[in-house]
């Protein structure tokens, strides 16, 4: 095969990926004239369309899906190989893309990456804010930040956080208002602040357990967020209960600007994990990340 072909397979790839030729060709450095002309010259070679174009959108017919699920993988492992060559130089160095939730990543992640990352300053990692579940294959990162519970089985997971605990709050102006919750099914009742996952674009059912009996409540309220430090500052001016880490709320808790309910409903869970595939291809890099945020309590 000509490396011209070569060359158009990976923009077509580029194309179906960004669902935008705009996006697109910022990402290959091409303008979008010459992709869309690309395009059309690759699509008259094979004798079929392989991209349906919108005035708004761009996606891959049948035929392009093929093509896409078929060749991107194939591609991603020679970049894969790439990357795993480049690294036999004297210094570590790549990009990493890391998915997490902003409270694992201000909490667990960041510590131990600012000394990671001044010990190797020429390793880049970019990490995306997302309470979701993200798929980390699909979205093309190297690896997750999540509840070790939450990790799904086919996949490695590398504790980097110890044991942890939700907890129910809220202020006392609240709750001398509102008889406060006995067991989580009252919380009906009650104005809660909800947590809504920007991947699913759902509310976040909140989670309980006690004696072995597991329960997930939908909640309502005046006020919903997609992070978990504004339902704390929430709870704290007194508009109802949030669902939140038992340590962000400790302080506020000892302080008296927080009570704690349902207490007993909400036991140990496993903490956070880095997570990533198990066929994945590690270079050096990201195993000296992996090493560097592993947690030795």
């Amino acid at each position: 095969m000509q490396r011209g072909h070569l060359d158009d397979l990976m923009a077509f790839l580029a194309v179906a990926r960004e669902g935008s030729f705009t996006k697109a060709a910022a990402k290959l450095g091409l303008s979008q004239s010459a992709l869309s002309h690309t395009m059309r010259e690759l699509e008259t070679r094979l004798g079929v369309r392989l991209l349906s174009r919108t005035t708004r959108s761009v996606a891959p017919t049948e035929a392009g899906e093929r093509l896409l699920h078929s060749l991107g993988p194939r591609f991603d492992e020679i970049d894969a190989e790439l990357a795993a060559v480049s690294e036999l130089r004297e210094k570590p160095a790549g990009s990493i893309r890391i998915t997490a939730t902003e409270y694992a990543l201000d909490t667990i992640l960041w510590p131990k990456l600012v000394k990671f990352l001044r010990q190797y300053p020429d390793v880049k990692v970019e990490v995306f804010i997302d309470n979701g579940l993200t798929d980390i294959v699909a979205q093309r990162f190297d690896a997750g930040v999540r509840a070790g519970e939450q990790v799904a089985k086919d996949m490695i997971a590398v504790r980097i956080g110890p044991d942890m605990r939700m907890a129910v709050v809220g202020a006392p102006s609240y709750l001398k208002k509102h008889r406060a919750p006995e067991k989580p099914q009252d919380l009906i009742g009650h104005s809660c602040i909800n947590l809504r996952l920007l991947t699913h674009g759902g509310l976040y059912a909140w989670e309980f357990e006690k004696a072995g009996r597991e329960l997930k409540v939908r909640v309502d309220g005046q006020l919903t967020f997609n992070g978990t430090f504004q339902m704390l500052n929430a709870a704290l001016a007194g508009f109802g209960l949030a669902y939140v880490p038992e340590d962000l709320a400790q302080r506020h808790i000892t302080r008296g600007r927080l009570k704690r309910v349902l207490a007993d409903w909400c036991p140990p869970y496993s903490g956070y994990h880095l997570y990533y595939p198990s066929r994945r291809q590690s270079s050096a890099a990201f195993t000296l990340l992996v090493d560097a945020v592993r947690h030795r309590g």
